[in-house]
């Protein structure tokens, strides 16, 4: 793990952690109990290119364009419908070059997997009573390249400086999100 503003590890792409380190920071200023959110990442210099004038509106130029990417938020998702099945369902166009994903989770010790309920409903209340839960935001996104990274922040820990960033910090997320961006001529496409 480093410092969220650390993108000197070997792994890391320095333009994929700026766009979850900038999505993990506007959501922090929204506080808790959000929404999980979803997110394309499409290329700065060709979002210039493309619409000079939502790029002239956001203060984008040719310079802050190159090697960067720019998060777009996609319409809300339907309430009730957990994050992991929106993305089993989608695939993104290939203008995308990445995607992202913000979701606020309620975490265990690793001493209590063995006494969680099998069922769902069970299992849910069991974690949200649970005397030592942690509740975390998380942020994680990925590109078509390959790259994945992702920002954590702790309810407990609700500061800046405590934000953890890393490339492989929430595998199963990860792996979610990088499957929607495999083209599938038969698979729905997200659109703006």
């Amino acid at each position: 793990m480093t410092s969220p503003t650390d993108t000197s590890d070997f792994d890391v792409d320095p333009a994929l952690a700026a766009a979850v380190l900038e999505i993990e920071t506007h959501i922090a200023e929204g506080g808790w109990d959000q929404p999980a959110r979803l997110y394309a990442l499409v290329d700065t210099a060709q979002l210039v290119e493309r619409e000079p004038a939502l790029a002239s509106l956001m203060g984008l130029d040719a310079a802050s364009a190159q090697g960067s990417l720019t998060p777009v938020e996609q319409d809300q998702l339907t309430p009730g419908q957990p994050l992991e099945q929106v993305l089993e369902s989608i695939t993104w166009p290939p203008g995308v070059a990445g995607c992202a994903a913000v979701v606020e989770r309620l975490v265990l010790p690793p001493g209590a997997d063995d006494a969680i309920p099998d069922d769902p409903a069970r299992a849910e209340e069991f974690a949200r009573e649970h005397p030592d839960r942690q509740e975390v935001r998380i942020v994680a996104g990925v590109t078509r390249a390959g790259s994945a990274y992702c920002a954590l922040r702790l309810r407990a820990h609700d500061d800046p400086q405590s934000v953890v960033g890393g490339s492989d910090l929430v595998p199963g997320l990860l792996t979610l999100l990088g499957d929607t961006l495999h083209d599938d001529p038969d698979g729905p496409e997200v659109t703006q």
